[in-house]
């Protein structure tokens, strides 16, 4: 009877034990699926103190974090400032692919010398996003594994002008003011390699023509979306034009808002000013049209952005059809609206404290 209980009380150790073994192998596998579960996103921007690319990292992180609680997976999101530098642009790249992340979202500081990125990413067979500054087209052909998110350039500039030909039509002498017929402006450009600098310009100036609107250019110049470089830059029109500037433009709020500045700087009254449009709908301006320091600006959906950005990065992590993302365009663009904001729809866009 002794041995018979012996007997049983071997094998219950044995199965206990083999219990143990099986149980830490289960585990193993729960630990390696979650690894294999996570995903890695990248993003590299030109530069972090840009107020609209911090607006679309930021909703990225928030989409991402929703994303994680919904599916109940890991989602990594990597933000790094490549601070104006392709060199180091170029580096962080290197890195994300060292670090084996699953896609690189690249704001490029140089829209023409993406093929090298392209390149490296294509041999590291490492899918990559490019948003704000759309490449080259031949660049975008490259590899099937290249996509694109941002805007129709076109028709922000169109929209700007459409801010002036109404605020014309509303009250001429407010904007003519020395009663020649025509528009003295002047003009702040990003910069100069940027496509939608040169479109937005263009188009601006499309829409005053197409208004049988004359328009006089005083000045033009590249502020690189800097406020501080606007500032410096409206200043030293102020001096040389004066009261002669009917209306400023701006390739972003960034810009209008450092010409605005000057304008404090420089004691002019807010009635006696000129003329005031922007784009990107960036929260200071927007507090600045409430209160009739700008005339208008033009929204650049960050929000619809950032999803493209996530939602294509998602379902290539999750090797999903990217083509039910319905945005998708010729699957590889996704390019958002621009809406035109003024004192009358202002409220629609400002973010209310909770």
């Amino acid at each position: 009877m002794a041995r018979c209980d012996e007997k049983l009380l071997l094998a219950l150790i044995i199965m206990c034990i083999y219990n143990l073994f099986e149980g830490c192998s289960v585990n193993r596998e729960i630990v390696n699926l979650n690894e294999h579960d996570e995903i890695k996103i990248g993003v590299i921007v030109y530069k972090q103190e840009d107020p609209f690319i911090l607006s679309i990292t930021d909703e990225i992180q928030e989409l991402a974090k929703e994303k994680e609680h919904d599916d109940n997976c890991k989602i990594t999101v990597n933000i790094v400032d490549a601070k104006g530098s392709l060199t180091t642009q170029n580096n962080q790249v290197d890195k994300f692919i060292s670090q084996d992340y699953d896609v690189i979202c690249v704001n490029i500081v140089d829209r023409t010398a993406a093929s090298m990125i392209i390149n490296k990413c294509k041999r590291a067979n490492k899918p990559i996003i490019f948003f704000n500054r759309e490449p080259v087209e031949e660049d975008m052909e490259l590899w099937d594994k290249v996509y694109y998110v941002g805007t129709n350039s076109e028709q922000s500039g169109i929209l700007q002008g459409e801010i002036i030909v109404d605020e014309y039509e509303k009250n001429r002498e407010n904007i003519d003011r020395n009663n020649d017929g025509k528009i003295q402006y002047v003009m702040l450009e990003g910069e100069p390699e940027h496509q939608d600098s040169l479109i937005r310009t263009e188009c601006f100036i499309k829409t005053m023509d197409d208004n049988n609107i004359e328009v006089e250019k005083l000045a033009e110049d590249t502020a690189n979306w800097q406020n501080a470089q606007a500032y410096e830059k409206m200043t030293q029109w102020i001096k040389e034009f004066g009261k002669n500037i009917e209306v400023i433009v701006s390739n972003n709020d960034g810009m209008a808002i450092g010409a605005i500045n000057a304008m404090e700087n420089a004691n002019i009254d807010i009635k006696d000013r000129p003329i005031v449009v922007g784009i990107d709908a960036i929260q200071d301006a927007l507090m600045l049209i409430q209160s009739d320091a700008m005339a208008g600006t033009v929204f650049n959906d960050y929000k619809s952005q950032a999803k493209g950005i996530f939602d294509i990065s998602y379902y290539l992590c999750k090797d999903e059809n990217k083509n039910s993302i319905k945005s998708l365009q010729n699957g590889k663009y996704i390019k958002t609206a621009y809406e035109k904001v003024t004192k009358e729809n202002v409220g629609n866009y400002i973010k209310h404290a909770t």
